[in-house]
């Protein structure tokens, strides 16, 4: 008998409580990954494209070993080929827009910019999973997305039009986690990484062939060299890396509309490494804003735990 796509996806209260706390782990590490990223490219002159290629290539090399040891090479196969190598196809081109804007913005502002994406998750999840999604939580993203435009405030007059490139990547990673949500009853985390890498290589290759021909700076390609670059640049793999291995674990135990709201945490460690490493320093109306940020995720998981306490167990199926 065929089930829908919403019955293939129902969570327990307790699976969502780990969901969101590994997905808050991955959210305030994930940051790093992009100061990492900024140092390559304004420090050192490595391209966006350049940056989002290796890091997903390097993703594979490291994912690959582990797959094959923990899991098997059976592990590959999947009923959703197509849809894991778009996923990666996305997660390819939304870091490429990323790292682009991050070459002109503060890190802090480029994150503020790209946290649209919870409610374009929230949207989505409740158009195309069927998830129920309650006055609640609508207003916790709602909150928390106000907390980010305070945060921001506009940019699009200081930075031009590099201020909507986090945006065009928050459209683009909202619907590679929706995807996640669907491949991930189907497909491993490890191989959910694998094909990723592939997919993200595969279409940013071709993007920078083109670039290559045109000129265009953000796609060029230059070997690079130098010990401290290389290091630089496995970081940026291992860390983006672990967070999507957790990403992925998250999205299979909880909702992709009750995780949205946690993704503004990562505002958190963006305004943090942007005052250390970059020496940006927030302002007052910035900290209010990274309060209303964590306070809206705050609430989310302490109502999901409440749930959890108070809703039984399903018996299980014998």
């Amino acid at each position: 008998m065929k089930t829908s796509i919403a019955s293939r996806l129902e969570n327990t209260p307790a699976e969502t409580v780990r969901g969101i706390a590994i997905f808050v782990t991955g959210s305030a590490i994930i940051p790093s990954m992009d100061a990492v990223c900024k140092l390559l490219i304004v420090e050192h002159g490595l391209s966006p494209a350049e940056v989002s290629l290796i890091r997903l290539a390097l993703q594979g090399v490291l994912i690959l070993p582990l797959l094959l040891r923990f899991e098997g090479p059976q592990a590959l196969r999947t009923r959703h080929l197509g849809l894991n190598l778009i996923r990666g196809a996305l997660l390819g081109i939304a870091g490429l827009a990323f790292f682009g804007a991050l070459r002109l913005m503060p890190l802090a502002d480029a994150t503020a910019v790209f946290l649209v994406e919870p409610m374009i998750v929230t949207l989505l999840s409740a158009i195309f999973l069927k998830e129920t999604i309650g006055w609640r939580r609508i207003t916790a993203v709602l909150v928390g997305f106000a907390g980010a435009l305070i945060i921001i405030r506009p940019s699009y007059a200081l930075f031009g039009a590099a201020a909507l490139l986090p945006a065009a990547a928050a459209l683009l990673i909202a619907v590679y986690f929706i995807l996640s949500r669907y491949v991930s009853r189907s497909t491993t985390a490890f191989a959910m990484q694998v094909y990723a890498a592939v997919g993200g290589v595969s279409v940013l290759a071709l993007t920078m062939m083109v670039g290559d021909r045109l000129g265009i700076a953000d796609l060029a390609f230059t070997m690079p060299g130098g010990t401290l670059v290389w290091v630089l640049l496995i970081a940026s793999g291992a860390i983006g890396t672990f967070c999507h291995l957790l990403f992925n674990r998250a999205y299979q135990l909880a909702p992709a509309s009750v995780l949205a709201p946690f993704g503004y945490m990562e505002i958190v460690s963006a305004l943090i490494l942007g005052l250390v490493v970059f020496g940006d320093f927030p302002d007052a109306l910035k900290w209010l804003g990274m309060t209303i940020v964590v306070g809206s995720g705050l609430f989310i998981y302490v109502r999901e735990k409440q749930l959890a306490r108070v809703t039984p167990k399903p018996p299980a199926m014998h």
